[in-house]
């Protein structure tokens, strides 16, 4: 009797260890399969923080980044400039590259026509501007700075009792200045500026040299790519 009895006890274990070697691997690859819900959460947190940072990073670097864009204002005539022609509204086009946080080169190109009367002035400008930020608070930045550019002024006066037009030559200046400016965004930056600019003298064959300077002030807009 207690033979039988050890027999069977004997089996019953041998079925259930290899009921437990068969049921316990597929309890184990079943959990492998469920999500953890828990990791999931949180790298996804994970990525929308980096997302985030990665965006906050792209619109507050704005070192390297070329710019194009406008600028409107009143252009000021001084010199022989004011004497045959008048003051107006005039357009320029702005390029600007950040070298860095504090320096950023600007170059104005302009072309404008000022009339009195008969009498007219034409002024041409290439101008690289080196314009130095005073100082950052938050996306303002007031700046100055100042360059040497390509003019080719040209003016009809009169000369001898009769208006006779100057020859057109190019010669070097220089142009100082100051504004401020603000980065609306990661593409558009806005501000404005007053420069002066001051063509060296342009020496003609037989007639006076042609001499002046002017004054702009300017509104800008800038888009950044």
């Amino acid at each position: 009797m207690n033979n039988k009895l050890m027999v069977s006890f004997t089996a019953l274990t041998c079925v259930m260890l290899v009921k437990a070697v068969l049921f316990f691997p597929s309890i184990a690859a079943a959990d492998d399969k469920v999500p953890n819900v828990k990791n999931m959460t949180s790298n996804k947190q994970a990525e929308e923080v980096k997302a985030e940072v990665s965006e906050f990073d792209s619109t507050s670097d704005t070192v390297h980044l070329h710019s194009v864009g406008l600028g409107i204002g009143e252009t000021f005539l001084k010199g022989d400039f004011k004497n045959n022609g008048d003051d107006a509204i005039t357009f320029d086009l702005i390029y600007n590259y950040s070298v860095s946080h504090s320096f950023d080169l600007m170059v104005d190109v302009h072309h404008s026509e000022h009339k009195i009367g008969a009498k007219h002035v034409t002024l041409n400008g290439i101008a690289p501007f080196i314009k130095a930020k005073i100082y950052q608070y938050d996306a303002f930045s007031p700046f100055f700075g100042g360059g040497i550019g390509f003019y080719a002024p040209t003016v009809k006066r009169e000369v001898n009792g009769a208006l006779k037009e100057s020859q057109s030559k190019t010669v070097l200046g220089y142009e100082l200045g100051a504004g401020c400016e603000l980065r609306l965004n990661r593409n558009m930056l806005a501000g404005v500026m007053g420069q002066l600019y001051n063509p060296f003298d342009v020496k003609q064959e037989t007639d006076p040299v042609v001499q002046g300077y002017y004054y702009k002030l300017l509104i800008f807009a800038l888009y950044t790519f």
